[in-house]
């Protein structure tokens, strides 16, 4: 994209608020103007400006023009956020004597570009653009990188969000200060992790981040097998894509089809399940550490509890056990699945259960009940005790191996079931 084009794309007609309510003297820089030169549009805004000064003035009396929302973000900082309906536009006072000194506390040279909507001028001190035009992820200094270190996991994130290498030195850099990333608060790093583990690109950077001592401090019995499944969970992902209709593919692992770009969390879970320790119990304690939910940690770790079952019997398992097991893992089958074949499984195994799975008639994957525990009570004259529930459960079991059809069946059945 050509610096005109760019400059174009920041017209003041961009912006959802009046340039009269802007000061002379604020740039915006970071993102915005990142993504202007590399063609990237957003639905929701997200823009950042620096002022020399008034920053939190110039946001309240916007915010009040607008009817707006307004919020104080870092009093002590001078930080405050206006909210529109097309986004939101962050004003933060300058760190520093001048706006280049600002954007030298920066991360990457390609987030320290500035640009003055007044003026339609770009500043650029360290050659942001130039990187950019390369597809290059450099520091501004080592000394940025350890005042946040959470900059060290996020360069391997950039580097997969924009599709760029991060640059030798810099990388480099990152190794040696590696350790660095066990102070960062555990909630900030599983946000990079998580953009890594979605992304349809972020195999390669997660493992380099791997490589190069980031995740060992949250993964303890990470290894180089390990980092291998996570290329394979892919190539598991085009496997399902060539053996499923598109329909069945798409709803079997829970797929959004107009976000391509984006794993479902049927794909990040597997990876997940990945990456921690094997043992169900570590693994748990691994993700409550990193502040993973409830949700994410009991998939995982049942996915972890039931691939053993498939890998020893390679599919070969008796409708009676098939019944237990689905009735176990329930919703969690598609992430236990993945996993399954990235751990080698036969794929004809995987996809007969897939096909089960799939069939909301199947009588294993998906059973109904012929009668229920009140039918039980009265037809047979039970009180209600536990063996309602095991008489239940062997009527179930009856009918998928094709011995009962009939409720009437269903009932002599359990009548010699309690006799016996």
């Amino acid at each position: 994209m050509t610096q005109q084009n760019t400059l174009t794309y920041l017209s003041a007609d961009s912006l959802p608020f009046s340039l009269e309510w802007l000061p002379p003297t604020a740039c915006l820089v970071g993102g915005a103007v990142r993504d202007a030169f590399l063609n990237c549009s957003r639905n929701y805004l997200d823009l950042d400006f620096v002022l020399p000064d008034l920053a939190v003035e110039t946001a309240r009396n916007m915010a009040n023009h607008y009817h707006a929302g307004f919020v104080v973000l870092d009093e002590k900082r001078r930080i405050a956020r206006v909210v529109f309906k097309q986004g939101t536009v962050d004003f933060a006072q300058q760190e520093g004597e001048s706006l280049e000194t600002d954007l030298k506390r920066r991360d990457f040279t390609i987030n320290a570009i500035a640009y003055n909507f007044h003026e339609q001028k770009l500043i650029d001190p360290l050659h942001g653009l130039q990187d950019l035009k390369q597809g290059i992820l450099r520091m501004v200094s080592p000394k940025n990188l350890k005042d946040d270190p959470l900059r060290l996991l996020r360069a391997y994130r950039q580097g997969t969000q924009l599709n760029f290498t991060i640059e030798e030195e810099t990388r480099e850099t990152i190794r040696q200060l590696a350790p660095l990333i066990e102070t960062v608060a555990a909630e900030r790093v599983q946000t990079e992790l998580g953009y890594l583990l979605s992304n349809i690109r972020g195999n390669e950077n997660l493992i380099k981040a791997a490589k190069d001592g980031l995740l060992k401090p949250w993964f303890k019995q990470l290894t180089e097998d390990k980092l291998q499944q996570l290329i394979k969970i892919d190539q598991v992902v085009q496997l399902l894509r060539e053996k499923l209709g598109q329909d069945d593919f798409y709803q079997f692992l829970n797929y959004d089809s107009d976000n391509y770009q984006y794993y479902p969390p049927t794909i990040q879970r597997a990876k997940l399940a990945s990456l921690v320790s094997s043992s169900p119990d570590e693994a748990e304690l691994e993700l409550v550490y990193l502040k993973y939910s409830r949700a994410d940690i009991r998939t995982v770790t049942k996915a972890l509890n039931y691939s053993p079952l498939l890998q020893e019997n390679q599919g070969d398992i008796s409708l009676r056990e098939l019944y237990f097991f689905f009735l176990e893992v329930g919703e969690i089958f598609p992430v236990l699945a993945v996993l399954a074949l990235a751990k080698g499984i036969d794929i004809q195994a995987i996809l007969s259960l897939i096909d089960r799975y799939l069939d909301p008639k199947d009588k294993v994957a998906h059973p109904s009940p012929l009668v229920t525990g009140h039918d039980l009570i009265k037809q047979l004259n039970l009180k209600p005790s536990p063996k309602i529930g095991k008489l239940l459960t062997e009527i179930q079991l009856a009918r998928i191996e094709g011995k009962i059809s009939t409720v009437e069946e269903a009932l002599e059945f359990a009548k010699t079931f309690k006799n016996g």
